[in-house]
Parts: structure tokens; sequence; C-alpha cells
């Protein structure tokens, strides 16, 4: 592994400047690791209720590149300081194959915020009669209930016809014999609940295009670097 020449005046801003942005980067793809582990842990199993599984696949594209990202960002910072052409051309490929993947997640997170918008009510309508016979199903209301302090589609009376009492994650807390209409929550999970996918699709979305953006940054900048090198 050959090392080039060092380098003076302009070469010299070029190679700091990918440091620098090696370190944005390196913060990126904790970033990401992190969004898509706190995506995938927290509430997931509301994906029973969207009618869509776009919000774990994009979950799941983020976790295993946020992990790549952290450990090329590293490749780039040795080949930055040390000058070496083949690092940075290996790091200058490997970048470009993750900013392609970051950016059709960022792209998923928001095809799912669209998506979420058409098919949530009619996802939840159906669920409604799945309750006792799907445990996923039941698990995923009760998780929405109690969570987000809600009950139903619209209220309590929504699951009118379709259980003859209400389920207890309606009430806050043990209720004394079953969960009543009077005890629970009033507020609608519809609503809560779409709001609860708008706004983790947006942080998914924004998080996957942002750091994509940055490395674009630092394929320019190790490309530039690489053809200085002599």
């Amino acid at each position: 592994m050959a090392e080039g020449k060092p380098m003076e005046g302009c070469g010299q801003c070029v190679k700091y400047l990918l440091f620098i942005s090696n370190f944005l980067i390196l913060l990126g793809g904790a970033a990401v690791l992190a969004v898509g582990i706190w995506t995938v842990v927290d509430k997931s199993e509301f994906e029973k209720l969207f009618g869509t599984d776009l919000y774990a696949s994009s979950a799941y594209i983020f976790i295993p590149s946020g992990v790549v990202v952290v450990l090329i960002s590293l490749l780039g910072c040795i080949g930055a300081v040390k000058e070496v052409r083949c690092m940075l051309f290996s790091y200058f490929t490997i970048l470009l194959v993750m900013f392609v993947v970051l950016l059709v997640g960022g792209i998923v997170s928001y095809v799912f915020k669209q998506r979420v918008q058409d098919t949530i009510e009619a996802q939840m309508m159906v669920s409604l009669d799945e309750y006792e016979t799907k445990p996923a199903i039941k698990d995923a209301w009760d998780a929405a209930q109690t969570t987000l302090a809600c009950c139903g589609l619209s209220g309590p009376r929504s699951w009118s016809g379709h259980l003859s009492t209400l389920p207890d994650s309606c009430c806050s807390g043990p209720a004394a014999t079953s969960c009543s209409v009077a005890q629970a929550h009033q507020l609608g999970c519809r609503d809560r609940l779409q709001q609860f996918a708008l706004d983790h699709a947006s942080i998914l979305g924004g998080v996957g295009v942002g750091i994509a953006f940055v490395m674009l940054l630092g394929m320019v900048l190790s490309l530039v670097l690489f053809k200085m090198i002599k």
C-alpha cells in the first residue's frame, strides 16, 4: 500500500477538509444507526395497524448502513491523513454504495409517509374484527391504546359491534371490573397513530437524506484528493 508524497497548499486544505467531512460522516453514521435501532425498538408493533411494511423496512436499511458508514469513515480518515490512494479509492467506492442505500432508505421513509395516510384508516377498521383472533393485532392495538392514551378508531364507541367489552388497554391503570366507555380514553387512535407515523417517517427520511448528502461531500473531496496525490 503505497503512500503519496506529502502535499502542500491546496492539497493540505483538501486533505483536512476531507478529514473534517469524515468526522461529520462518522457522527452521521452513528445517528443513522441510533435512529434505525430506535425505530425498530420504539413501537414497531404499531406497524400491524399501518397497512404497510415500509416503516420497518426503512429502519432495517438504516441499522447495517449506520455500522458500515461508521467503519468507512475511519478508512477515509486514515486514507486522507496518510495520503494512500488505494484507501481513498476504496473509500470513495464504498461511500458511493452507501450513499445510494441511505438515499433509498430516506426515500422509502417519505413514501411510507404518503402511503400510511391512505392505508391506516382502512387497516385499523379491518383490524377491529381481528382483535380477538390474531394475537399480533391484539398486541398492536393494546400497545397503541396504552402508549398513545387513545381508544378505538375514533373513540371507545368504535369497538361497538366488534367486541362485547372494551379492551382493558382503553383505560388508564387497572379497571375495577372491566373498562367502560366512561372510564376509557375518549380520543381515537387513528389521528394519534397517523401523527406518530408521520413524525417518525419525517425523522427517518430527514436523517437518511441528510447524511447521504454529507457523504456526497466526502466522495467529492476524496476524489479530488485522489487526483492530487502523485
